[in-house]
């Protein structure tokens, strides 16, 4: 039980605390569950109730179940996790959507339904996610959640109507174009369903996630969905023999994604390197521009920057202080937002012509170049780059209240010097981080 002493100084520490990230708790507000809780238990549900009514019905076509089963395990086997990935799994992604739009098999229709589907596509998936359990290395419940509501999505669109007969007279063409429409759309709702999850954890704004969501689609998202639809036409017309045939393309695309995202890990990895020779030389702190890049990506995010834009906007904050190499005496402590205006462009443009000498893309060599200039006259890469330097400087400076003081100085400076859009949004990243912690 906590004393008294204890009860009475808790008030104080909620109040503290609603200074430092700026949000003030409403009295009496209920609790509200996050988004990302409802949509795991939404899938629970249609889970349990999949599971419950294949197991009170029985298993249909258990061969077919079986083998689609085993090419979903295999998929989710050859899973690669990541940060920058965003189908992990296609092979299994496209066997769990030919299967849910699966009708004949080799000329003879099915009578799995809806609810089988959900089934074998959870215990497909669950199983090949143990191998990367034990490695310490498995999926949150995002990806299964977001896999399952998909895959139910689909079936139950197609399933009870085709087993209706409403599509008996849709043949040839018209099957294959109602295939892919029905990817498509399943396609999009998965869009969504991963940029509102993205924006219930971490709190950015959901219209620019939801468009780099659906900027991805054409990418390894169009191979899952046109495999998916010519798996299930193979099917039904030459057997389950077609899985393995119309695996090979899929898996070659996975293996060619995943050399594309190596090659980009690895440029990523030199330009980061790149960045550190300023703190080996002595020229800023350990660790400065690893905190400015991740900082300024974070309020980029919060601004509603697409990702490429944020891979770009990295890249500068990395290298933003590259430019004191061709310095012959130090700043103290790589401290530049001190430094008088017409310091900092020239060590500005020293920065852009050594990025540019680099052969990293020009963008980040013009972002370098203006993060000194009037706000008023940078892009917006550029103003965020020079206020979160200037936050972390002042608050690495400024000691235990070294945060708090260095936002306000930012705010007293968006008179002239800081653009109070960065500066605000800085703030709400702030206050996200706090709350978080």
């Amino acid at each position: 039980m906590a004393s008294g002493g204890d009860r009475r100084r808790r008030p104080v520490h909620r109040r503290a605390r609603a200074r430092r990230t700026g949000h003030r708790p409403a009295r009496g507000a209920p609790m509200r569950p996050r988004l990302h809780t409802v949509v795991h238990l939404c899938a629970a549900v249609l889970a349990a109730g999949s599971l419950g009514t294949t197991l009170y019905n029985g298993v249909e076509e258990r061969g077919a179940a079986l083998a689609f089963g085993v090419l979903i395990t295999v998929g989710e086997l050859t899973r690669r996790n990541g940060t920058r990935i965003r189908e992990a799994a296609p092979l299994a992604a496209a066997g769990a959507l030919s299967y849910a739009l699966l009708g004949e098999t080799a000329g003879a229709p099915t009578r799995h339904g809806a609810a089988q589907v959900v089934t074998v596509v959870l215990a497909a998936s669950l199983l090949g996610s143990v191998p990367h359990v034990g490695r310490g290395d498995g999926p949150t419940l995002d990806p299964p959640a977001r896999r399952v509501l998909t895959v139910g999505f689909v079936a139950v669109c197609f399933q009870p109507l085709y087993n209706q007969g409403t599509f008996d007279h849709w043949g040839g063409p018209a099957h294959a174009l109602l295939l892919l429409a029905l990817m498509s759309l399943t396609a999009l709702c998965d869009a969504v369903l991963a940029a509102a999850l993205a924006h219930s954890r971490t709190g950015w704004p959901f219209l620019p996630m939801l468009r780099d969501e659906v900027r991805s689609v054409p990418g390894i998202g169009a191979a899952v969905i046109a495999t998916g639809a010519v798996m299930a036409l193979g099917v039904a017309v030459v057997g389950l023999w077609a899985l393995p045939v119309f695996s090979v393309p899929l898996l070659l695309a996975q293996l060619s994604y995943r050399r594309y995202a190596a090659v980009r890990a690895t440029y990523r990895q030199t330009i980061a390197s790149l960045a550190r020779a300023t703190e080996i030389a002595g020229y800023t702190p350990a660790g400065h521009a690893r905190r400015v890049a991740a900082l300024s990506q974070a309020v980029g995010r919060d601004l509603g920057l697409t990702e490429p834009e944020l891979t770009v906007l990295e890249y500068a904050a990395l290298m933003h202080d590259i430019g004191q190499l061709s310095l012959v005496d130090p700043v103290p402590a790589g401290a530049t937002a001190v430094l008088p205006v017409p310091e900092q462009r020239r060590i500005a443009l020293l920065g852009g012509a050594v990025v540019r000498q680099t052969g990293v893309d020009p963008r980040v060599a013009g972002i370098v170049e203006r993060q000194a200039d009037p706000h008023r006259d940078q892009p917006l890469a550029a103003r965020i780059v020079r206020v979160v330097n200037a936050y972390e400087e002042k608050s690495r400076e400024g000691g235990p209240g070294g945060p708090l003081t260095a936002l306000e100085e930012l705010r007293l400076g968006t008179a002239g010097e800081y653009a109070p859009e960065v500066v605000e949004a800085l703030a709400r990243v702030l206050a996200r981080n706090t709350e978080g912690a």
